[in-house]
């Protein structure tokens, strides 16, 4: 407190007060964007958005400090308990965002899908979360760029988000090879010892002549009827089916892979060494998440779980016609320890700092390129009965959707509310016959300027996509992701057709250019489907033969008139009924540029048959997948990739050049 003035010339000094500190605000906090024009490059608008700590997303969200494992301040792992905690709480609104069949620039599903969350929580309230996966590194630095959306509708850090992550693609790339190495090593070693030798090296005596068995023999052995838990208490007979797996060379189908476009790893000759001399064979790689361990990741409802797909996942086939698993070589245990930390769904957080959790990114070509099961379920759960769940599908809804329905929801068991089809008016021109489009290169005159014949003679596509979704049961509103080249006769032509073929809104989208903002109407057309009743129902049930399912989605989502099977694909069918494969749902890999499997075709072609070359086996994960034309399974890099531009600012330690 301030003395008395000694002189009426001074007057007494005011009491000094003391500002007390504001009461932090409860619950979410948007960050606010800073719009500028022109729109700058993403990973510039990424760098430049203001990030919160993940502690805080994660306090808004409601979770708990200890269910979060961090990754520096602005990512963080989330625990599997934390599903336990709310297990008794009402799942949100699950809503998928798919899209018409893309040009090869695609879309905007993803950029879509941040902006559609970002405008229900940062400007209409509403508890969100996005649910996308996380991206391969070969699109990245190959032709793509990077997959954390667009714009001012992004997922941040981009640069975390397009690489490294928290490590899950690398720990697949580990597990995976692992499994190579022991089916090789394995191979080779059953042919170097007779019968004893291999027992007796694969159970050796200790020093007081016990042996063991380990958890992953066990289950090997209850497999093959053999209750019998002491080694030595095998009959000689036993002893040869437990330890010699007698796999047949010419059915394995476990390959390698590696998270680049390396084309010239395709097919490759192993064993050239001088110690696996006379072993040499031909191998190859895939590009991780093409991986059979990506889909269980993706697909996998638990640890439990995950430890059991791993162990059910078939490598070949032995000379008796039976399957070979990676329980059976004793790795699926090890697989496991390896993935124990992947099985964990990452957050992150948008531009306006809506939450995302980026969990698992599985080839949408010949697996069904979806996000997590165990992502979409704890994020239902943390949004609560009124908020929703954002996620999305790779490629177009014919494959895409297609998945998500007939895979990802017949395992998880969740219901969708609403589907979001992406369209955009430059897509609608090439489907109305427009010249080709090319990445990289600049786009014709007639997808700058207004042509209102061809963008109506491409509106059969859209319209096909959106009759397919209503066969499902599933209410539709069509996004129209608007380009700034748009005219506005040309978004309301394809907002018209949209309604007329039973959409139950279409609405213009600024995501890009404007964030959440330019995605309130959509948003709230959203809300209003999401509302009215969902009568969701499969297109087949499991139970019909593995032929039926696959003309049943041929006829009913490309329209074909029929289907053609290779002798190869006759002779996989008929062993998968053998194994008892065939009540497996079917994950159809086609090209996501046509409804057919030629690529060239464009719009709503009909008059065609789809031709299936073979038929693959992805046990754990939980489906078969027919091979329609040529699907790749390890991409190459063009002449000029991307990853010319990636490269580190040594000055600020920013990276430079993503997009």
């Amino acid at each position: 407190m301030a003395t008395k003035a000694k002189t009426k010339s001074k007057p007494a000094a005011k009491k000094k007060v003391v500002a007390k500190p504001a009461t932090p605000k409860k619950g979410f906090q948007p960050t606010k964007l800073k719009l500028l024009r022109p729109v700058p490059s993403d990973i510039e608008i990424a760098q430049a958005g203001k990030l919160k700590a993940i502690s805080q997303v994660a306090e808004e969200l409601g979770l708990k400090p200890n269910e979060l494992e961090l990754f520096g301040p602005y990512k963080a792992k989330i625990k599997l308990e934390v599903y336990d905690r709310l297990q008794n709480r009402p799942d949100g609104k699950y809503i998928d965002v798919t899209a018409i069949t893309p040009t090869p620039l695609g879309e905007g599903k993803t950029t879509t899908t941040v902006g559609l969350s970002q405008a229900l929580g940062a400007h209409l309230g509403k508890k969100v979360i996005t649910a996308i996966r996380q991206p391969s590194q070969g699109p990245t630095f190959g032709i793509k760029g990077g997959a954390a959306g667009g714009g001012y509708s992004q997922v941040i850090p981009m640069e975390d988000f397009n690489l490294h992550l928290t490590g899950d693609i690398h720990a697949i790339t580990a597990a995976h090879n692992l499994v190579s190495a022991a089916l090789d090593a394995r191979v080779m070693h059953e042919k170097m010892q007779d019968d004893e030798k291999l027992f007796n090296a694969l159970c050796p005596m200790d020093k007081k002549g016990n042996r063991r068995f380990s958890p992953s023999m066990l289950r090997r052995l209850q497999k093959l009827g053999i209750t019998k838990t002491d080694p030595n208490a095998l009959t000689p007979e036993e002893r040869i089916r437990f330890a010699r797996l007698d796999i047949d060379e010419s059915t394995i189908t476990w390959r390698r892979v590696i998270d680049i476009n390396d084309r010239f790893l395709r097919e490759v000759q192993v064993g050239l060494g001088k110690d696996e001399a006379g072993f040499e064979h031909r191998s190859g790689y895939d590009i991780t998440v093409a991986s059979e361990i990506m889909a269980v990741l993706a697909l996998t409802t638990s640890l439990e779980d995950m430890r059991e797909r791993f162990g059910r996942m078939v490598v070949a086939t032995n000379k008796r016609g039976e399957a070979v698993t990676v329980e059976d070589l004793g790795a699926a245990g090890a697989v496991t320890v390896l993935m124990k930390d992947a099985i964990k769904p990452n957050l992150m957080q948008t531009l306006e700092g809506t939450p995302a959790i980026v969990h698992a990114g599985p080839f949408a070509n010949i697996a069904h390129g979806q996000s997590s099961i165990i992502a979409d379920k704890i994020a239902l759960k943390l949004v609560g009965k009124n908020g929703y769940v954002i996620t999305e599908s790779g490629f177009g809804a014919d494959i895409g959707m297609e998945k998500f329905f007939g895979i990802k929801c017949r395992y998880s068991g969740l219901i969708p509310s609403v589907v979001v089809l992406v369209a955009t008016v430059r897509a609608l021109k090439m489907h109305g016959g427009g010249p080709k489009v090319v990445a990289g290169k600049p786009l014709a005159a007639e997808y700058m300027d207004e042509n209102l014949d061809l963008l109506r003679k491409g509106l059969p596509n859209m319209e096909r996509h959106i009759q397919n979704a209503l066969k499902y049961g599933v209410n539709v509103v069509v996004a129209v992701n608007s380009f700034a080249t748009d005219t506005p006769a040309e978004v309301e032509i394809v907002r018209q057709a949209a309604l007329a073929a039973g959409a139950m809104d279409a609405v213009v989208s600024t995501h890009w250019a404007d964030g959440g903002k330019g995605s309130i109407q959509l948003a709230e057309a959203v809300i209003k489907a999401a509302q009215k009743p969902s009568h969701f129902k499969q297109l087949y049930p499991v139970e019909m033969s593995i032929k039926e399912k696959i003309e049943t989605i041929a006829r009913e989502i490309y329209r074909a008139d029929g289907v053609d099977y290779s002798p190869q694909a006759e002779e996989q069918i008929e062993r998968y009924n053998r194994l008892g494969f065939d009540n497996l749902p079917i994950c159809m890999a086609k090209t996501h540029l046509s409804f057919s499997t030629d690529a060239a075709l464009k719009g709503a072609p009909t008059g065609f048959r789809v031709s299936v070359r073979e038929i693959r086996a992805s046990v754990g994960a939980g489906f078969l997948y027919p091979i329609l034309g040529d699907m790749r399974t390890m991409p190459g890099l063009p002449t000029r990739p991307v990853f010319y531009d990636v490269d580190l600012d040594l000055k600020t330690g920013k990276v430079v050049g993503l997009f």
